[in-house]
């Protein structure tokens, strides 16, 4: 009986020890081709340079909306801006204007 039981204790201790042998190896191989694994690394470096050279391009962008928005600000409107929009949007010159349109 204690033969027994002995065998049975040992066969539980390998299916443990096995068992966080396996574990162990599916961490690793996490940490080496997973998604934030080391593999991955490169390529999340590449995704964020990409990323904050479009964030830039867009702060550029959000400064210069900021800035027309100001110019055409109802109590003190640029009147450069108002006449430029004026002429691309509606179309509209001065009677001594004259239009060169230039084909693209």
């Amino acid at each position: 009986m204690k033969r027994a039981s002995r065998f049975d204790l040992v066969r539980k201790q390998k299916a443990a020890q096995n068992a966080a042998l396996v574990v162990l190896l599916i961490l690793g191989g996490l940490a080496v081709a997973g998604p934030s694994g080391l593999l991955a690394w490169s390529e999340n470096l590449r995704l964020l340079d990409q990323r904050e050279a479009q964030l830039a391009a867009l702060q550029k962008e959000r400064a210069a909306l900021e800035n027309k928005v100001a110019l055409l600000h109802p109590d003190r409107a640029d009147p450069d801006m108002v006449g430029e929009l004026l002429r691309s949007q509606l179309n509209v010159v001065h009677p001594d204007e004259v239009v060169i349109k230039l084909d693209d």
